[in-house]
């Protein structure tokens, strides 16, 4: 049975989460005026998450994002992934996390308005071609701050891969109001990681220095999606990591701040994490059918994804994503709302 929590702040503010995939369905954050209005992408119905192609709203694992040939290697033996994108695997397969049923945490009953709710999962051993029982919890707040704090902690009972995430799309302007390409957006980012055709890092770590992908300023997104750069050409917009070149393991640091001038509402993201993927929803099928009526195509959001890296299992030199019996995977984002 799918099931929907409301949180809420004395601000008006307010969050709906359900069970199926630890969805975030609706955020209502106030514009500048104070008036509120939805700003994340998703369905109406919500049996649509079921499906749900474009990963609107979820939590994604057991390693969100690509690997390569939905191969890897862990204590020298050979691992076998479930492809779901072409030959490689992604956000955990076709039966990854999103598309599972969580279960409530003990704070509230489903049905209490509240302003922090837990959600749990437990992923057995071989699922999707994964090693190990792993136990997931993923817990949402929102402060009087208008802050939305996510919090994930995991832990297996056999040598794993682990790298979790939130797949929100936002649109500051409300999720009805069409491309975010007016959207202003840096990035506290000096390097990021190359893909090649297939969307897969090259292992390559490069400056940002003299590309559209310098985003240390505030831009236009429409400005930078007009470049020939041929990063940009292959994605069909941005769809990358960038190394978070503050990030000191275990403590917070700024990621990205996102600015829409027609509503004065702005998003600064912290995390934990190395790694941002800046998504500009550029995979959209025109045409889709969203909350409320709403008409969706490509860019009507933009995700930011707080990570380690893409296909980390097969690089070395990036961050590792090895989770073993007896440690503890804990990671925190917060995304914070406001208005200029």
């Amino acid at each position: 049975m799918i099931e929907c929590v409301t949180l809420k702040n004395s601000n008006g503010a307010s969050l709906d989460v359900i069970n199926l995939g630890a969805a975030i369905t609706a955020l209502r954050m106030p514009d500048r005026h104070g008036d509120l209005h939805d700003i994340v992408l998703g369905y109406e119905d919500f049996a649509q998450y079921l499906v749900n192609p474009f990963y609107f709203g979820v939590v994604v694992g057991r390693v969100a994002n690509r690997i390569a040939h939905g191969r890897f290697q862990l204590n020298h033996s050979n691992h076998q992934l479930a492809c779901n994108e072409g030959p490689h695997h992604l956000h955990g397969g076709a039966g990854g996390f999103h598309r599972r049923t969580w279960l409530w945490g003990e704070e509230p009953s489903v049905a209490q308005e509240c302003d922090r709710i837990t959600l749990t999962y437990l992923s057995a051993d071989g699922e999707d071609g994964y090693p190990g029982n792993l136990q997931v919890a993923v817990s949402y707040r929102l402060t009087e701050h208008n802050e939305l704090i996510i919090e994930y902690c995991a832990s297996c009972d056999q040598p794993t891969i682990v790298n979790l995430t939130q797949h929100s799309y936002f649109n500051l302007a409300g999720h009805d109001s069409g491309e975010i390409l007016n959207h202003l957006i840096r990035i506290n980012s000096n390097e990021y990681t190359p893909t090649g055709g297939d969307q897969i890092p090259t292992g390559e770590v490069s400056s940002v220095e003299n590309t559209p992908l310098d985003l240390r300023r505030m831009k236009r997104i429409w400005d930078c999606l007009g470049d020939t750069h041929p990063q940009l050409q292959v994605e069909s917009g941005f769809d990358h990591n960038f190394v978070l070149h503050e990030s000191v393991q275990g403590e917070l640091s700024l990621a990205a701040e996102l600015y829409e001038p027609v509503s004065g509402r702005t998003l600064t993201v912290l995390t934990d994490q190395p790694g941002l993927q800046l998504y500009t929803g550029n995979f959209i099928e025109e045409g889709t059918l969203g909350k409320k009526g709403a008409i969706y195509n490509r860019h009507a959001g933009l995700c930011l994804e707080t990570q380690h890296f893409p296909d980390s299992p097969n690089k070395s030199n990036f961050p590792s994503v090895e989770l073993l019996p007896g440690q503890a995977f804990n990671s925190k984002t917060i995304y914070r709302f406001g208005t200029d």
